[in-house]
């Protein structure tokens, strides 16, 4: 569906390009010729009928071509000049769709770069703890269900990143069991966390549901929670809640950092916007835009809450299914 409303969307732009350089050209060449046939009566001049040529009155009219020259050369000059910049116009425009098409690629290269570092980096930690389980002899099946667990993530954020893709992506969806997707989470960041010496608490007031697809939720939450561990200092807790308030699901990361800088605070959610690195792991600046991304896309919003030298919370909002 999305190759064709590129291929129609390129349809209409070449449709409305050509009509716009036919016109303007048809405009400039009426103009430029209409110019000319008043140069020509203004400078033209009667001329007597003279003996043997049968005319007593002024009958014949006269143009001095050395007059009229500079004329048809200026004119030329400027309708090549006009020609120009409508040619120039209409490849900008007619290039635009290629721009757009590149600009959505780079982003899009950029998006599947960013999100599947964190579920990459779970899946690595399990590895590492699976290998020094099975070095000590001890049970590894959780361990390999956890494993399990971590590439169906991984699958879930390429599925999402490519509906996210499609030009017609729906903007509604079905009721998401809020408490399962903020477990989902939780669960595939633990390993990270505990590496980092940062406890998780998640906390669900009842059995919210939202109205945004489960995977979609599962990776703003994975997002959240992984700028809030990679940003905790060592021995804090990050807390995920969630809670039903009206119509609407409220979400609730809090961490126990330095906080935002005010400089920060309002490009935060700007793509490639960073503020100090303070973790372990270099950011790029794209995982707060693609939660403002995912939420906005389904009618929500997000916003710091508050910040401080005690800590940062992130308010998210998403209409209640």
């Amino acid at each position: 569906m999305s190759a064709l409303n590129d291929e129609r969307r390129v349809r209409q732009t070449s449709m409305r390009v050509g009509l716009w350089v036919g016109a303007a050209s048809t405009l400039i060449l009426a103009a430029g010729v209409g110019v000319l046939i008043l140069v020509i009566f203004a400078t033209a001049r009667p001329e007597r009928g003279g003996p043997g040529r049968g005319h007593a009155d002024f009958d014949d009219v006269v143009v001095d071509v050395d007059r009229v020259v500079p004329w048809v050369i200026a004119l030329g000059v400027l309708g090549v000049v006009l020609l120009a910049l409508v040619a120039w116009f209409a490849a900008r425009r007619s290039v635009r769709p290629l721009a757009e098409a590149l600009r959505m690629q780079r982003n899009f290269v950029s998006d599947a770069s960013h999100e599947l570092r964190t579920p990459l980096t779970a899946l690595t930690s399990r590895i590492q703890i699976l290998q020094r389980r099975h070095d000590r002899g001890e049970p590894i099946d959780e361990t390999i269900v956890d494993l399990r667990r971590n590439a169906a993530v991984m699958d879930d954020v390429l599925t999402d990143m490519l509906l996210s893709a499609e030009a017609d992506a729906a903007q509604t969806a079905d009721p998401t069991d809020v408490a399962a997707c903020v477990a989902a989470a939780a669960q595939s960041l633990r390993p990270m966390a505990t590496e980092r010496d940062v406890a998780v608490d998640v906390e669900v007031d009842g059995r919210p549901a939202a109205a945004i697809p489960r995977v979609t939720l599962t990776r703003l939450c994975v997002a959240l929670l992984d700028n809030a561990i990679v940003h905790a200092p060592s021995g804090t807790t990050v807390g995920l809640s969630a809670r039903a308030v009206g119509g609407s699901v409220e979400l609730r990361v809090v961490d126990r950092g330095t906080g935002i800088r005010a400089e920060d605070v309002d490009r935060i959610f700007e793509r490639f916007a960073r503020a100090d690195e303070t973790g372990n792991r270099r950011g790029f600046g794209l995982g707060l835009a693609l939660v403002r991304e995912a939420v906005t896309r389904y009618g929500g919003s997000v916003s710091i809450e508050s910040t401080s030298s005690a800590g940062t919370t992130f308010l998210v909002v998403l209409p209640s299914a």
